[in-house]
């Protein structure tokens, strides 16, 4: 399978070696936002190691270097067209040329001022590379825009805000569809697209149908016509709204992208027929909220329920040092933890066992300790401390050893093994034996009542409970707040389920909702693991064919309708500044990996998708032998749901992700100057003119860059060393 973090960190490295300045050195030009992105991928002596002396921040000011070429790595944003256009419209040139690569794709207009401008003599290369969002792990991904769970679920404030709304919902929209379009675009896929159409409500938060957002109402008469293309355009317009739901409008949009890229790139995505065509999911946060409320048992998502790990990656401990001290320590959990990667998936009673197990093996292996391996968590905590030869794998041996101890700690202590059979109970709609839960309320109230259970576990078991019953009479759920004790915010996250499309209160005579997306039974050996989440059915249902059309209906194409590939070659376009090849289409290397090729299916899923979902993605891709990849607006706890929900009526106001709300809309304009605003940076200040020393300054090294006399991404003292020198020195040189 084509791992996400790979795939991007070869096109990056890919973009630097494909620089070959006669002087072998070159100047790597970056910007806050691509550079977090490189950043990501990889280290900082992976880019040493191509030859890159210096890393020059394009906002700041930096001494020219006329002498040398320049990587650019940018945002395409208008900004820094500008500046590259200014380093080359001076009489004395920034550089000796540039060599242009941007995140995404760089629109014409942009273009054509480039290449218009002073700067076209000295631009030798300009390429998109559309690697535009966030790899997390290996088969997951993000737009990193948690700000558009209010944005899709809040509702207006009036009823004169809702044009407002809807036109900053379309414009976040299109700028997250641009980012799937990416993944794709990196991938070389062209899918088939499906979107999720909710059976039991209307379109939700500001699409919700208003007569401010309608188009006008067709002529009378026109309502007379059978067909429904002789009704006219219209009658289908003023009809569309009321299934204008937000996983429709993402689809559309990615699929107008993929088609106005394969029409300026022909060869992309030709179908491999070993492979076939992918297909790409969109679904959002509302067609499941039982999966973000639900404690999880499996050791990333219950870790990133229960512990203070930020951005599902960085995690604080106490580390035993090998004298015998406790410090501080910083952890990142990434793929390239190879303990993390082996358990995170696992149930929390097997991954302790198979630390335990690998910890004595490792033991073992190196002779390090003679008599019984551990037994137990105390064993290994008290074994580690005496290793400190072998420092990297017993900080990894410590930090998960820490991260189980104080997940089963808080197990206990919480009371979860109660809380959680609740749960299951209300998502499943059975007990662990099959049946119908008949005796909920008397199990779940002595909780509510007790001060021994947290608050945010009593607003998890109060919405499981409610959406349980399809809602519950008004004065049930006021005395289910009474038992709870919960605070006026707490009630405000149970009744904003009712903005993603949840009947929270129920009266005489309404009836069940009749669904079409069930749960399958989980055939796991634990009980408070029975729940799955609804994404699993549907990533099923579709590998199998079985998946309902109209619940999720192609936008354009489906697979029986799709003609079999030709074989027919394509003309290639003339070459230009933006098309050529790049020298670096290299021939694969002797003895590298084939790429795998197994069908893929992409899925996103709009405001937010939880820990669970992202482990059954990898699960089911060894289960159905297929490459499946996840993404959404970002990723989401219990708690940050919850978090999330108790402002979702203010659009916002006081979350965490965006304490002062939504910000104001100030109305439509064109896409580039959304992208310039959201990708905008300052210019650094000039240096201050110094005093010139006594001394006379020595003669410039014509072989190797300058430092620049402020701040760059380099250290204040950049001069290079040879490649050869001790790589702790060149260490030293380089920050990001």
């Amino acid at each position: 399978m084509a791992s996400l973090i790979t795939t991007v960190r070869n096109k990056f490295l890919e973009a630097i070696r494909s620089v070959e300045p006669p002087g072998k050195w070159k100047i790597l030009v970056v910007d806050e936002h691509s550079q977090k992105l490189l950043g990501s991928v990889l280290k900082q002596f992976d880019i040493l190691e191509e030859n890159v002396t210096l890393i020059e921040s394009i906002s700041n000011y930096r001494e020219p270097q006329p002498e040398f070429e320049a990587l650019y790595l940018l945002m395409a944003t208008t900004q820094n067209v500008d500046r590259i256009i200014r380093d080359y419209s001076s009489p004395t040139p920034q550089y000796a040329g540039g060599h242009l690569f941007f995140i995404d794709g760089l629109p014409e207009p942009l273009f054509e001022r480039l290449t218009q401008s002073p700067a076209e003599p000295y631009l030798k290369a300009l390429k998109d590379l559309y690697v535009n969002f966030a790899a997390l792990e290996a088969q997951t991904f993000s737009t990193q825009s948690p700000e558009m769970f209010f944005s899709i679920y809040s509702p207006p404030r009036s009823e004169n805000e809702y044009r407002m709304a809807r036109e900053r919902l379309d414009e976040s929209l299109h700028f997250t569809s641009k980012l799937i379009s990416n993944i794709c675009i990196t991938l070389n896929e062209f899918p088939f697209i499906r979107y999720y159409v909710p059976p039991n409500h209307p379109p939700l938060g500001p699409l919700k149908p208003h007569a401010s957002t309608r188009p006008p109402p067709p002529a009378e008469g026109s309502g007379r016509w059978r067909t429904n293309l002789a009704r006219g355009a219209e009658a289908r317009a003023y009809e569309s709204v009321e299934s204008d739901f937000v996983t429709k409008l993402l689809a559309f949009m990615v699929q107008g992208n993929l088609e106005e890229y394969k029409k300026q790139t022909p060869d992309f995505a030709k179908v491999d027929p070993a492979r076939g065509r992918s297909t790409l999911i969109i679904t959002d946060r509302a067609m499941d909220t039982m999966a973000p409320l639900l404690h999880e048992f499996t050791y990333q998502a219950m870790a990133n329920d229960l512990l203070p790990i930020e951005d599902g990656k960085t995690y604080t401990y106490k580390f035993q040092s090998s004298v015998g001290a406790y410090e501080d320590k910083t952890a990142t959990l990434s793929d390239q933890d190879n303990v993390w990667t082996a358990v995170r998936h696992m149930h929390m009673r097997e991954a302790i066992d198979k630390l335990m197990a690998d910890f004595n093996k490792f033991l073992e292996d190196n002779a390090v300790f003679k008599g019984d391996g551990a037994a137990n968590l105390n064993d290994m905590k008290e074994m580690l401390a005496g290793l400190p030869q072998y420092q990297e794998q017993r900080e990894k041996f410590s930090l998960h050893l820490n991260m189980a101890q104080e997940c089963m700690g808080i197990f206990e202590r919480d009371k979860l093994p109660l809380v959680a059979t609740v749960e299951q109970n209300c998502a499943t709609g059975l007990t662990a034996e099959g049946k119908t839960p008949k005796k909920l309320v008397e199990e779940m109230v002595p909780l509510l009542d007790s001060r021994e259970v947290i608050n945010a576990n009593k607003v998890r078991i109060v919405a499981l409970y409610i959406q349980h019953r399809e809602g519950v009479p008004d004065e049930d759920r006021r005395r289910l707040y009474q038992h709870a004790r919960l605070s006026i915010p707490e009630q405000d996250a149970v009744n904003a389920l009712l903005y993603l499309g949840v009947r929270i209160s129920r009266g005489p005579s309404d009836k069940d909702v009749k669904k079409k997306l069930k749960q399958k039974p989980n055939d796991d050996d634990y009980e408070l693991s029975r729940y799955q989440p609804l994404l699993k059915t549907v990533i099923q249902e579709h590998v199998e064919n079985k998946l309902d059309p109209t619940l999720f209906p192609y936008v354009k194409d489906s697979p029986s309708a799709v003609p079999p590939p030709t074989l027919r070659t394509t003309v290639t376009p003339t070459t230009s500044l933006r098309s050529a090849k790049p020298s670096w289409h290299r021939p694969a290397r002797p003895g590298a990996a084939t790429e795998s090729s197994k069908q893929r299916v992409f899925v996103f899923v709009a405001g937010g998708m939880t820990y669970s979902e992202m482990r059954e993605v990898y699960n089911l891709s060894t289960s159905l032998n297929k490459d499946i990849y996840i993404g959404s607006t970002h990723t989401i706890t219990p708690r940050q749901f919850i978090d999330d929900m108790k402002s979702l009526e203010l659009a916002g106001v006081g979350s965490r992700v965006m304490p002062n709300g939504l910000p104001e809309f100030k109305g439509p304009r064109p896409y580039q100057q959304f992208y310039d605003e959201k990708y905008f940076t300052k210019d650094g200040p000039r240096p201050q003119p110094r005093p010139n020393p006594s001394l006379a300054p020595p003669k410039k090294d014509r072989g190797r860059p300058q430092p620049s006399p402020t701040e760059s991404y380099a250290s204040s003292n950049s001069y290079t060393p040879s490649m050869k020198e001790d790589k702790k020195k060149k260490k030293g040189l380089f920050r990001f």
